[in-house]
């Protein structure tokens, strides 16, 4: 675990309200209490199933899902904060990347029911995701939509008094744990992006099948879920018919900068490791700290990681300061920080040497990690396309 050294003084920006600063505090010491017996118990990170749940729990008993939740469930503040969401998943990427999914899809997973769902069916599942009592997933992902989300095929048609959801999604994470999904399929009121609504469905469904566990380089609970005709309350609707795209929009739109922020907390603890490997190791009868070449490594780490807290905190500020998107904005922040947190990392990786790449050695772990940010939830490339789309309206 860490040992707490990273740096602070990022607190003291004019981002932050003295209740962030607590935050982070509180949720440092908590973690580094806490997290180590879950994530650092024997075949924790092979039954990554088990450990997911009970970091779920964890966080639910500590507290701190009630960030990803509006106060009227069960929640911390009126509407979702996301400088301290951004706190917080920072932190717990610090301290462990198990710890920040289990945090983050809780968010994530739940994020469309806070913004479209009925008083109903907030009540129904927004408690129950602070408390850490029902595990959330975010359905939209699919073989032939990722980054082009209006290629959507699954499809959600009327069954009487009834929904009908048939059809297929993939790279789901949680798929296999999640006590219910967020869905996102085709109405048909439009062709393309306007012919999307969403729904929640429970994962006992009849006709919701787990069809593969997907194993990928950093383990986490992730799936492909076929739907074969599924009978959904139309109460289940998240939000008006045909809406459905705006809706992943502008969940994405909270959740981006926090992915951002979940890089900075990998890559602050790269530097952290950084630091003490090159001082403690000595290379040419000096520490390896002494090396200008190390040193430029160093400075080049910090610059990264402070422009990246910048443009999350920049993002975060901007949405908790009213603004009704920050698509531009997220964007960056995601961009900039998953791709340079890949960069600091494999840096710090570097100055291990054959002990960066051996398994067990935290910056390995690291570099595994880090990877998928680059990816979910908008691919850098995407992130390129959605940056300029933005500049060009103006």
């Amino acid at each position: 675990m860490t040992d707490s050294t990273s740096d602070r003084t990022f607190l003291s920006w004019p981002f932050f309200d003295d209740h962030h600063r607590t935050l982070a505090d509180r949720l440092d010491a908590w973690a580094a209490a806490t997290l180590p017996d879950i994530v650092d118990a024997p075949g924790a990170h092979e039954d990554v199933d088990t450990t997911c749940r009970a970091l779920v729990k964890a966080l639910g008993d500590g507290g701190w899902l009630r960030y990803a939740v509006p106060k009227a469930y069960g929640g911390m503040f009126d509407t979702l904060d996301v400088r301290s969401l951004c706190i917080i998943r920072e932190t717990l990427a610090r301290h462990s990347g198990l710890a920040d999914f289990a945090f983050a899809m809780q968010g994530l997973g739940s994020g469309a029911i806070t913004l479209a769902g009925s008083d109903a069916i907030k009540s129904a599942y927004l408690p129950a995701v602070a408390a850490g009592e029902k595990i959330a997933a975010f359905a939209l992902t699919e073989p032939e939509a990722g980054s082009d989300v209006a290629s959507i095929a699954s499809t959600l048609k009327d069954a009487g008094g009834e929904l009908s959801l048939s059809g297929e999604k993939t790279y789901i994470s949680n798929g296999g744990i999640a006590d219910f999904y967020c869905v996102f399929a085709r109405t048909g009121e439009a062709p393309g992006a306007r012919g999307l609504s969403a729904v929640v469905i429970d994962a006992d469904t009849p006709g919701l099948e787990i069809a593969e566990r997907i194993e990928v380089i950093a383990p986490h609970p992730l799936a492909k879920l076929f739907f074969q005709g599924c009978h959904v309350p139309k109460e289940n609707l998240l939000g008006a018919r045909g809406a459905g795209f705006k809706l992943a929009m502008a969940t994405l739109d909270i959740f981006r900068s926090t992915v951002g922020a979940a890089a900075l907390g990998f890559a602050r603890r790269a530097l952290e490791e950084a630091l003490k490997r090159t001082r403690e190791r000595e290379l040419f009868g000096a520490p390896l700290a002494d090396l200008p070449i190390t040193q430029e490594r160093l400075a080049e780490m910090a610059l990264d990681i402070d422009a990246s807290a910048l443009l999350i905190y920049r993002a975060a500020w901007t949405k908790d300061s009213g603004a009704p998107r920050v698509t531009r904005e997220a964007a960056m922040a995601k961009l900039y920080a998953t791709d340079q947190a890949q960069l600091v990392i494999d840096k710090a990786v570097q100055m291990f040497g054959g002990m960066g790449v051996t398994k067990g050695v935290k910056v390995e772990e690291l570099y595994r990690e880090i990877r998928a940010l680059r990816i979910y939830e908008g691919a850098s490339e995407v992130q390129k396309l959605v940056i300029a789309r933005q500049l060009l309206s103006q």
